[in-house]
Order: structure tokens, then C-alpha cells, then sequence
């Protein structure tokens, strides 16, 4: 479908690539085990996973800041379990995770063979709303750094999906034009309908098999990418 007419590739990284949630789990276990052990770490992750994707959308818009971002994200957390913890154990836990979260590496099924089969055809890059400090650690620590040519995050671009200047952004440093780019990232409104309004296409990694309009090009795993390139 893309073959004819796209040279450059563009993903999200956190929840298209890296398995965010699996891999949060891990740090946050880290942290319980040593800190604060009556903590079931499966329990709190059912309760942060909603209230951190809430929380993004928040930054995405600009209604939290960064550090607002890494505090609510665990106080609301903390409080929807009832669970009594200071401030100052909040923004310590905040730090660690921040720490942790990159020594476990765990890709979607899938990722490193479908980077395999379009690197030596495509121009490979990220786009990415993660701080910029843990997202380069992700991709190194992961393996796979070294697939993608460029790597555009929020911090650089100085605003975050569905910006249309982060694409732009991305562009720029890509060397290459929005006719000739595709996005594929887990988050329809910062990803795909971000990327399409731009004038850009999209694909919509739908790994948790939401509903969404027919119109939109998706894929449920990442090997599926393949059928399109």
C-alpha cells in the first residue's frame, strides 16, 4: 500500500514499540520491594496504568507540566489505594522510577522483526512526547537505537503531539516531506489523528483492539506492518 510512495517512517515509541506497561511494572516492583513492601505491585499498576494515561493527556495539552506530570501520576495513585505516603516519599519515588523504568527492555512482540524487515527499504525515525532523558536510555538499553536515523521528542520541539510543529519538527531533522512520511503510533489522537491532520498518513497500532472509524489504517500487532510495506 505504502510502497510506491513512502521513504520515511516515523514511530511513536512508549506503547507502539516499548512495552510501557510491562516494563513500569517491573520498575515500580523494584521500588516496592525495597521501600514499601506491603504494596501488591499488580494491584497498584490496575490503578496507575488509567490515572498515568489521564495524566499524559493533561501534559499533552499543557494543563500539567513535567513535574506536576510525575507527581499527581503517583499521588493519585497512592490515594485511590489509600495508601499513606508523604510528599516527599512521592517525589522520591518519582526520581527512582524515572531511574529504574529503562533497565527493563521489553518490546512488543514483533518489534525488532518488522524493524528488521523495513530498515534496509525505509529511513526509520521517532516521534516521541517521553521526557527526553529516559526515551534515549529506552532505545539504547533496548537495542534498537540504532534502526532509526533521527529521534524527535517534546522537549526539542517545544510542543508535544498532536502539535502539528512536532511533526514538523520531526520533518525537518528527517529531511524529507509529509507526502513521503507515514506515523505509526498507539495513541489515536496524538498519533494518527495528529499525523493525518498535519496532512500525513497513519497507522493506528491498535493493541488493545479499540473501536475505532474504518477509515483509519490500523494493525493490532506490529507484525501485520509488514502487509503495508
Amino acid at each position: 500500500m505504502f510502497q510506491d510512495k513512502i521513504t520515511d517512517i516515523f514511530f511513536d515509541l512508549d506503547h507502539t514499540l516499548w512495552d510501557f506497561d510491562k516494563n513500569s511494572e517491573l520498575a515500580f516492583d523494584k521500588i516496592f520491594k525495597e521501600k514499601h513492601p506491603s504494596i501488591n505491585t499488580k494491584s497498584f499498576v490496575e490503578i496507575y496504568a488509567p490515572i498515568n494515561q489521564a495524566c499524559w493527556k493533561l501534559y499533552q495539552v499543557d494543563k500539567l507540566t513535567h513535574d506536576e506530570l510525575r507527581y499527581k501520576r503517583l499521588k493519585d495513585s497512592f490515594d485511590a489505594l489509600n495508601y499513606s505516603i508523604s510528599d516527599d516519599e512521592i517525589n522520591q519515588m518519582a526520581i527512582d522510577y524515572i531511574t529504574f523504568l529503562p533497565e527493563n527492555n521489553i518490546l512488543f512482540d514483533g518489534a525488532k522483526e518488522v524493524l528488521d524487515y523495513l530498515n534496509p527499504k525505509y529511513k526509520l525515525h521517532i516521534i516521541t512526547n517521553g521526557f527526553a532523558e529516559v526515551q534515549f536510555k529506552k532505545l539504547k538499553n533496548s537495542g534498537i537505537s540504532d534502526y532509526f536515523v533521527s529521534v524527535t521528542n517534546s522537549e526539542m520541539a517545544g510542543v508535544k503531539k498532536p502539535h502539528p510543529k512536532i511533526f514538523e519538527h520531526a520533518l525537518s531533522i528527517a529531511a524529507t516531506q509529509k507526502n513521503k512520511s507515514v506515523m505509526i503510533g498507539d495513541c489515536i489522537d496524538a498519533d494518527v489523528q495528529g499525523a493525518l491532520s498535519f496532512g500525513m498518513d497513519a497507522i493506528y497500532f491498535n493493541e488493545k483492539n479499540v473501536a475505532v472509524s474504518n477509515e483509519i489504517i490500523q494493525v493490532n500487532q506490529l507484525i501485520e506492518l509488514k502487509k503495508y510495506f
